[in-house]
């Protein structure tokens, strides 16, 4: 009983944990995942990188389109869960397990995200550093502040860097 507990302690950490650093993991939906991919408008061999990455299904949905994908993701339990999701792409995605925000990002034409409201201005002001451009970022649920959006389709919406 004491491992029982100890398990849901561990668990309980681990998903709490992230809460310092950004959203919690909540699981996209097909529908939502559909609509975000297809606002980026990416072509097969073109790279999405996905900030929180939870589960690996927007990873894997990207990956079927043919794109070359990598998320990032601080939840070591939700890592391995992405792997073994994903590992039918294994050679188009790539799965990292750390702060998104200490990593230095690779070149990407697309950036999609489910991030809390708080950390979208920061999010916008990487993005702007970012020295490959144009790219496209989705956003589920949360704008960027003072930032008008190019599209928005159910509650997600599309910001184009120049």
């Amino acid at each position: 009983m004491q491992w029982v507990l100890l398990i849901v302690a561990l668990v309980v950490f681990l998903f709490g944990f992230v809460l310092l650093f950004g959203p919690p993991y909540v699981p996209a939906l097909r529908e939502q995942i559909t609509i975000a991919l297809d606002l980026l408008e990416l072509s097969p061999g073109q790279t999405m990188l996905e900030l929180g990455s939870g589960d690996g299904r927007v990873l894997k949905a990207a990956a079927k389109r043919g794109w070359k994908v990598v998320g990032y993701e601080l939840n070591p339990i939700l890592v391995v869960v992405s792997k073994i999701n994903t590992w039918r792409y294994r050679r188009q995605v790539k799965i990292v397990w750390g702060n998104f925000w200490g990593k230095q990002w690779p070149d990407a034409e697309g950036i999609f995200t489910f991030m809390i409201a708080r950390q979208m201005e920061k999010l916008d002001s990487r993005i702007e550093e970012l020295p490959k451009k144009p790219v496209k970022l989705t956003s589920f649920a949360f704008k960027i502040p003072n930032k008008r959006s190019t599209k928005k389709n159910k509650g997600i919406y599309l910001y184009e860097y120049r």
